[in-house]
């Protein structure tokens, strides 16, 4: 385990969000108790921070704050659920690795639970849940009436010393636990829940992050299940905040897109990668490396080991044409670079195509290295302007990987 990059930190300073006349009835609104309850641990500043205790029931309310120091409980059966009144929801900047919001120009909603500059903060309980209700934006996304990005479920933005563990997460509007500029991160079991075909509702995507630790968790959403990203083209380039030195295993789940993915927002750059003990079932891609033109930045280091699929598209992707554009202003000559990927102990049944591997005629992708994978099927792989090795592979890997086997 990873777990202990951030301990675990007991308060003895306790109170209930029910002190501050929240009601558990799936109808008040209870975001002047959230507001307060977390202004009282703001300014109080007990020694060694506060817990605030989420009893059982369903606490209806708009998005808010969490403060540094502080553990956000949710006892069985408490819920904190999303206002599905979106005309009151606040705005925020975009990220500066972003330029703009990653789906509309300008500014974007803040996410439901936020933290901006926070360290030491702790989301846990007893498996209560998050509730984001995103029907409501999912339904706004497909008729084309978003004026801004739609809100993440959880953002810690700027943040260090973070827990996350033991709740629900589900119907996320957008991606539903986005670490972004943070270090020592602790995301364990959870467990991330929206319908397969509800838009972009990634799991987790650790962005421009350090020392990021995911483990023992069940995501099923509909989209890639954690996503490992690093800011938008000539944005993320000039922000210049890669992700780095991120673990994930005993990781299971599915997904109309990726299991496993690195990208495509990759452009501060992405090293030091170990993706092991993955469990996948009714996926689109199992293991998905994802960048383009545009994007710069250097992806290596990226290990993925242990992986069972069933019921697969694709089981293994890595190409260099995957994603869009912020604006125009892109630099065709902005080219990433991706080598130093390890891939072995690969198990696959059912898998429609094993695999795909497409690099850059210009900056091709080389020390690929492939081993120990049984994806079975006839259908050959593809590849083009990649290098490497391939070892004990079936159905047997492109020649550009075979040709150059030591």
């Amino acid at each position: 385990t990873c777990s202990g990059i951030v301990p675990m930190a007991y308060r003895s300073d306790k109170i209930s969000i029910t002190d501050f006349g929240a009601v558990g009835d799936g109808r008040t609104l209870n975001t002047k108790a959230f507001r307060e309850a977390i202004y009282r641990i703001e300014h109080l500043k007990r020694r060694g921070g506060t817990l605030l205790y989420i009893p059982p029931g369903v606490y209806l309310t708009e998005s808010f704050n969490l403060t540094s120091r502080m553990t956000l409980y949710l006892a069985k059966g408490a819920v904190i659920q999303a206002t599905q009144d979106t005309t009151n929801w606040p705005l925020i900047a975009p990220l500066p690795s972003y330029g703009r919001g990653r789906e509309r120009p300008g500014g974007r909603y803040m996410s439901f639970i936020h933290g901006d500059g926070l360290h030491d903060v702790i989301i846990t309980g007893e498996n209560g849940t998050i509730d984001g209700q995103g029907d409501v934006w999912w339904n706004m996304w497909r008729q084309r009436t978003l004026q801004f990005t739609r809100p993440n479920l959880v953002e810690f933005k700027d943040s260090r010393s973070i827990i996350i563990s033991n709740v629900i997460f589900k119907n996320s509007p957008f991606w539903n636990i986005h670490p972004v500029y943070c270090s020592n991160v602790v995301i364990r079991y959870v467990t991330i829940l929206a319908p397969p075909d509800s838009p972009n509702t990634d799991g987790i995507d650790p962005d421009s992050s350090s020392h990021v630790c995911i483990e023992d968790s069940y995501i099923s959403t509909g989209d890639d299940l954690v996503a490992v990203k690093s800011g938008w083209d000539e944005y993320g380039i000039a922000y210049g905040r890669p992700s780095n030195d991120i673990t994930i295993r005993r990781l299971t789940g599915s997904s109309p897109f990726a299991g496993i993915a690195v990208g495509s927002e990759t452009s501060g750059g992405v090293t030091n990668v170990l993706a092991e003990h993955i469990t996948l079932y009714n996926t689109g891609i199992g293991i998905h490396l994802k960048t383009n033109i545009g994007r710069g930045g250097i992806i290596r280091n990226i290990t993925v080991s242990n992986v069972f699929m069933d019921k697969v598209r694709k089981g293994i992707k890595i190409a260099g044409d995957v994603g869009d554009h912020p604006d125009e202003n892109y630099n065709p000559n902005a080219l990433p670079v991706m080598k130093h990927i390890r891939i072995k102990n690969v198990w696959g049944e059912n898998v429609q195509q094993p695999g795909l591997i497409q690099g850059l005629k210009n900056s091709p992708f080389t020390d690929i290295c492939l081993s120990n994978i049984n994806l079975f099927g006839n259908v050959p792989w593809k590849c083009a302007d990649v290098s490497g090795g391939a070892v004990q592979v079936s159905p047997s890997p492109c020649s550009e990987l075979i040709s150059s086997r030591q």
